[in-house]
C-alpha cells in the first residue's frame, strides 16, 4: 500500500498511543485481540483495518482518552476512503533513461518520444482502466481535449482547474492539483447536486456543469447543523451532536464511500441501503434538516445509536460488541 496524506496522520496517531503505552506490539497484540505484525503495519502505514472496532479496542488499551477515540476514529475513517484509491502516476525519472547517439535526428526523436511517455497515463475507473493522455503543455481549460476525463489519482493542472471550479461554486476544498478523497467526495456531491450520475469522475457532462457556474455547493455551517440536531434529538443531544461529529464532521455535503461500493450520504452518514427504505435519495440526504430528520427515525427504533457502530464505539467507554 502507498502511504498518503491520511494514512500517514492515521498512522502517527496509532504509534503516538503505543509509544506513550511503554508496551510492544505483542504484548499489546494479545491485549488488542489482533496479531503483533498486524499492530505494526498499521503503525507504520503500510496498511489501514478493515474495521474501526480493531483501532478502537487498541487505542482503550494505550488509555485513549474519550476525545482521542473521537479524533482517532475520523483520522481511520479519513485513511479507510484512500484504502483502495490507485497510487498517483509516478513521475518517469528521464535522467535514467539512456541517450542515444548525439546525432540531431536521434535527439528530435527522443525529445518526441518523452513528450509521448509524459503525456499518457493510466487511470483505474470503477469499470475498468481507462487511458487518459494530456497533450503536451499546460492544458489551458477543462474544454481542451486533454482534460476530458479527470478522476482518482491524477496530479495535474486539469485537477487544479476542477478544484478551482468547485471552490467558485462555494465549497471548501484544497487547490493543490492532486485528486484525493478530499476532491473525489466534493466531484461526488457536486454531481449530485447537478442532477447528474455519481460516479465521482469529472467527465462532459460535470465538466460541462463546472463550467456554466449554476449550481451551488453551499450549505448549512457546522454551528446551524448542530442547532437544528439539538432541536430534533430532545431525548440525547449532546451523543447525536458528537455521532455526527464523528461521522461527517458535521459536513451536509460529506461523502464516504464503503468497501462493498455502496456510499454514505450527508450529516448523518446515511447509507444507500437505509435511503432505500426511508424513499430518499443521495439529493434528500444533502438536505441537512431531512438527514437529520430521517437520522432520528433510525434512532427512535431502539432509541439508541446502533445504525452508527463505529462512531458510537468511540463513544462508550468499552469497545461495542460485534454486530
Amino acid at each position: 500500500m502507498i502511504a498518503s496524506t491520511q494514512t500517514d496522520k492515521f498512522a502517527a496517531c496509532l504509534r503516538m498511543l503505543k509509544d506513550r503505552s511503554g508496551r510492544g506490539f505483542d504484548r499489546l497484540g494479545k491485549q488488542s485481540g489482533v496479531s503483533g505484525s498486524s499492530l505494526h503495519r498499521y503503525c507504520s502505514g503500510l496498511s489501514v483495518p478493515t474495521d474501526y472496532r480493531v483501532v478502537h479496542t487498541f487505542a482503550k488499551v494505550c488509555g485513549a482518552s474519550a476525545e482521542e477515540l473521537r479524533e482517532l476514529h475520523q483520522l481511520w475513517a479519513l485513511a479507510d476512503t484512500e484504502r483502495d484509491a490507485p497510487p498517483p502516476l509516478a513521475e518517469m525519472d528521464l535522467a535514467e533513461v539512456e541517450e542515444p547517439p548525439p546525432a540531431p535526428k536521434a535527439r528530435k526523436w527522443l525529445t518526441s518520444w518523452y513528450a509521448g511517455v509524459a503525456a499518457a497515463a493510466v487511470v483505474l475507473l470503477a469499470g475498468g482502466l481507462v487511458w487518459v493522455t494530456r497533450a503536451p503543455g499546460n492544458a489551458e481549460s477543462l474544454s481542451d481535449t486533454g482534460c476530458q476525463t479527470i478522476s482518482m489519482g491524477e496530479h495535474d493542472d486539469c485537477v487544479a482547474e476542477v478544484q478551482s471550479l468547485l471552490l467558485k461554486a462555494s465549497t471548501k476544498i484544497s487547490v493543490d492539483s492532486d485528486f484525493g478523497p478530499e476532491t473525489l467526495r466534493k466531484v461526488t456531491a457536486f454531481q449530485v447536486l447537478a442532477g447528474l450520475p455519481a460516479k465521482g469522475v469529472v467527465d462532459t457532462a460535470t465538466r460541462k456543469a463546472l463550467h456554466t457556474g449554476t449550481v451551488s455547493m453551499a450549505t448549512w455551517s457546522p454551528q446551524q447543523v448542530e442547532q437544528k440536531i439539538r432541536e430534533v434529538f430532545t431525548e440525547d443531544p449532546d451523543t447525536a451532536v458528537a455521532v455526527a461529529r464523528c461521522a461527517s464532521f458535521l459536513d451536509p455535503l460529506y461523502v464516504l464511500p464503503n468497501t462493498n461500493g455502496s456510499r454514505n450520504w450527508g450529516v448523518f452518514q446515511i447509507s444507500d441501503m437505509r435511503l432505500q427504505q426511508q424513499d430518499g435519495t443521495p439529493l434528500k440526504a444533502f438536505d441537512p434538516a431531512w438527514n437529520i430528520e430521517a437520522a432520528h427515525k433510525l434512532w427512535a427504533v431502539k432509541r439508541d445509536f446502533h445504525d452508527w457502530p463505529s462512531c458510537q464505539a468511540a463513544l462508550s467507554s468499552t469497545p461495542s460488541p460485534s454486530r
